[in-house]
């Protein structure tokens, strides 16, 4: 049942363009009921979860890599399933009438169900593989929200730049599951759970943690990779509300809280999360009051929000980690509604840019009271619930030095001084975002549209998602015990309550609170000053300008290895073909020690006639390399064959020796038929092959015959099953009637290979001859006419085929040059 919960959204993404070509605008109505259902079913689910019960479905997929489709709700999951679903019905229902009837909403629909399905993956998956295939998943079906709009050019750079960091993060969480697998031997995270003892103390453990945190700061667009997030916002609203207050962003939270009981604890992970959640909140906070887009200042306030609700996984106490979950559910609700109020407000003003609107509550009012609790709640003012969970940020922070961080000395207590310079922000930009919009004397007159409240259709939805801020401060021990405690218990692994209250008396966090309105307040009575100072300040280094370079830069870099190595020279195509071979071939060989497992107890002695033949081979080989004319060169080259076929007519294999026989003879009248097209000499007009690239060309050649002779030597050594020849030998008369074993196997055990020699041949052969036939025909007239160039005569003698040409001098038809033999 679980997993049919969690597959519904994808298998209701294939029937989306089917329904759209039956119910056309009515889609969104249809879709709406998958995350309604999902909702309605997860939540009756819930006292189920609360109750301890193990809530699993598990199908068998690739067993022998320890692969299974295995998930499972437990207290975390399932409040990331319940914010996904009842969510996605409040933006589902929103898109209905924010989306007009020519948009593309078979694909939008498709696009948003397949992240649904791809996020229930990410949150419900036990087994790390079918964890990242999900993960990977919601970065593709992002990309395609991100660029719904793909016909203007900002929406496309912002899917771009969503799709290229978010799936460098997934390869970087890639990598750390394959190390933990390698350390642990399992892939399933109960067995993770098992062996954290075990990876602690592997060496590879710095590296899976500094990998898996990367890609959980990318999906979290923590700083300094946060640049995908401020651009994707060129989405439609619902796709920017969806994705960046619910889903998308709180996957990398999800992971590491999902990952704390097995890597967490230590000063590697919490000093990273800490220093980077700290560093977000800071700079989110700043670069908000920056911008002039109302979009734009919800993206660094969701950058802003999450460093917060991560610094509180890195602090590591329950306290922390319990606060971090709170507010969390918090960030959801708040975030979500002013989505939807932006969206509002660009739909019925035309434009999001704060300096065109003022005064928007006297003819919005119903925008603006979603306005005003959604932004209040974001500054962590009472009575709504973003009070109650930022107080027990400032708490967490107060009592830092005692936490995880206490390695960090005396300078964990800087940690209550950026909580409170970022939460100062934070409230001005949270404050201003509403008063400067919304309150004024007169209605905004430079707006494109002359706006006014917009119908109920789009504010419903927002007035659900912002009524949750209200009903959470009303009855904030409910959710606490009903949702937020067993979210506790799966990340800490232990048993805490959390008891919330609006006042808790005369507390270091209340000073802090204190400390943080009152200097606000300062602030934004000088909002405009402030604002001009921050946008006064430029820098020319940053993630942005790091990003520009390396996707200017990666094209060229690009251009110029692909020049160094695809040169038009078949004899460095053919060296850097080598290298490879011998880099991963002989390399492996040296890894393993290979040439400690030949054997060469059971090899026949050799007499003096293969030893003959080998020189002459060799001696051959060596000429290839030494002649200066092409034509000595083959005849030598064809020695070596032939060589190769008297071997096998000494090992008594007839056929064999007949066949490299028919092959040297074919390729060596190959060869000379197009020797006629090449230039004169070995080397011809091009610069002699300096010596340094002559010795490289040896060491090459020699390494490849010691290749070949080890892999020879493993072959004829190391034989892990029993030889089949006895096979053939044994039924050679009883089940083909032949005496001859060589014919019987040729003719009868594998008479499809030999048909398929037959084929190479006699293609090869029908080649050669229309090579004759066609060279012929272009060389010469076919009317006997006679031509001459540079001294060369040519003609056909009329009533029979014989050509008679002049020789010793060099000659060239029009198109085919001919060197002399």
């Amino acid at each position: 049942m679980l997993l049919g919960l969690v597959l519904l959204p994808i298998a209701a993404a294939f029937l989306m363009p089917l329904l759209y070509k039956i119910l056309r605008t009515k889609l969104g109505w249809a879709a709406t009921l998958v995350p309604l259902g999902l909702f309605v079913s997860f939540l009756s689910l819930l006292p189920r979860v609360n109750a301890g019960e193990q809530i699993a479905t598990s199908v068998a997929w690739i067993p022998w890599l320890g692969v299974d489709l295995a998930v499972r709700l437990d207290g975390l999951s399932l409040l990331f399933v319940l914010l996904i679903s009842g969510i996605g019905t409040a933006v589902m229902i929103y898109s209905i009438f924010y989306l007009h009837h020519n948009e593309r909403l078979g694909n939008f629909y498709t696009f948003i169900m397949l992240f649904m399905g791809a996020m229930l993956g990410v949150c419900t998956s036990t087994n790390l593989v079918c964890m990242y295939l999900f993960w990977e998943l919601t970065s593709v079906s992002s990309f395609l929200l991100i660029g719904f709009w793909y016909e203007k050019d900002n929406p496309r750079l912002g899917a771009q730049k969503a799709l290229l960091l978010t799936m460098g993060g997934g390869f970087c969480i890639l990598a750390a599951i394959l190390l933990m697998q390698n350390v642990a031997g399992s892939l399933n995270i109960d067995d993770l759970l098992a062996a954290s003892d075990v990876l602690h103390a592997s060496p590879l453990y710095p590296v899976i943690v500094i990998l898996l945190l990367i890609g959980a700061f990318v999906k979290s667009a923590q700083v300094p990779l946060h640049i995908w997030l401020p651009t994707a916002m060129e989405a439609p609203t619902p796709i920017s509300c969806y994705l960046h207050s619910a889903t998308m962003v709180k996957a990398g939270i999800y992971l590491i809280a999902r990952m704390t009981p097995i890597l967490g604890g230590t000063a590697l992970w919490g000093g990273i999360i800490t220093v980077v959640g700290l560093a977000s909140l800071t700079f989110g906070s700043l670069m908000a009051i920056r911008q002039f887009d109302m979009k734009g200042i919800l993206a660094y306030s969701t950058i802003s929000q999450l460093g917060l609700i991560i610094s509180l996984f890195g602090f590591g106490t329950k306290a922390a980690i319990a606060a971090g979950l709170f507010h969390l559910l918090n960030h959801s609700a708040f975030k979500g509604s002013l989505f939807l109020m932006t969206g509002i407000v660009d739909h019925q003003a035309g434009t999001r840019d704060v300096r065109l609107l003022k005064g928007l509550a006297k003819v919005m009012p119903i925008t603006a009271l979603v306005a005003c609790i959604g932004s209040f709640s974001m500054a962590g003012l009472p009575p709504f619930s973003g009070f109650l969970s930022k107080e027990l940020f400032l708490e967490a922070a107060a009592e830092a030095h005692a936490s995880n961080l206490a390695f960090m000395g005396d300078l964990a207590y800087l940690i209550p001084f950026f909580a409170v310079f970022a939460s100062i922000f934070t409230f001005v930009y949270s404050i201003a975002f509403f008063f400067k919009i919304f309150i004024g004397k007169q209605v905004t007159t430079t707006s494109p549209k002359y706006p006014k409240e917009t119908g109920w259709g789009m504010l419903l939805p927002a007035l659900c998602l912002v009524s949750l801020n209200i009903i959470v401060a009303l009855a904030p021990q409910v959710f606490v015990d009903n949702l937020i405690s067993g979210a506790i218990f799966s990340v800490t692994r232990a048993e805490y309550h959390l008891h919330i209250a609006f006042w808790h008396g005369v507390t270091p966090a209340f000073m802090m609170t204190c400390i943080v309105i009152l200097l606000g307040l300062g602030v934004y009575f000088n909002y405009d000053w402030v604002k001009n100072l921050f946008l006064s300040y430029k820098s020319r280094i940053g993630a942005e300008s790091a990003y520009q370079t390396f996707l200017h830069g990666l094209p060229d870099v690009a251009a110029k290895f692909t020049n160094w190595h695809i040169n038009g020279k078949l004899s460095d195509y053919m060296a850097l073909t080598v290298s490879g071979a011998l880099l991963f071939i002989l390399g492996t060989m040296i890894h393993y020690n290979a040439w400690s497992h030949i054997d060469i107890s059971d090899l026949a002695p050799v007499d003096l006639l293969e030893i003959s033949l080998a020189v002459v081979a060799s001696l051959a080989a060596l000429g290839v390399c030494v002649f200066k004319r092409r034509i000595w060169a083959i005849l030598a080259l064809s020695v070596v064959g032939f060589c190769v076929s008297f071997y096998f007519v000494i090992m008594r294999a007839p056929d064999l020796a007949l066949t490299q026989l028919m092959v040297e003879t074919i390729s060596t009248v190959l060869y000379l038929l197009v020797l006629y097209k090449l230039p004169y000499g070995m080397i011809a007009d091009n610069p002699p092959m300096p010596n340094g690239r002559r010795t490289i060309n040896a060491i090459l050649g020699v390494l490849v015959g010691f290749m070949a002779f080890t892999v020879t030597m493993l072959g004829q050594g190391c034989k892990f099953f029993e030889s089949i020849a006895w096979y053939y030998n044994d039924n050679a008369l009883p089940l083909a009637g032949g005496n001859n074993i060589v014919n019987v196997t040729l003719v009868d055990f594998r008479g499809f290979d030999t048909m398929g020699e037959i084929t190479v041949l006699s293609l090869a052969a029908i080649g050669v001859f229309v090579m004759i036939k066609l060279g012929r025909e272009h060389l010469y007239d076919r009317h006997g006419m006679q031509h001459d160039h540079e001294g060369a005569t040519a003609f056909n003698d009329s009533g029979n085929d014989t050509v008679v040409i002049q020789t010793d001098t060099y000659f060239q038809d029009d198109d085919f040059p001919i060197s002399p033999l």
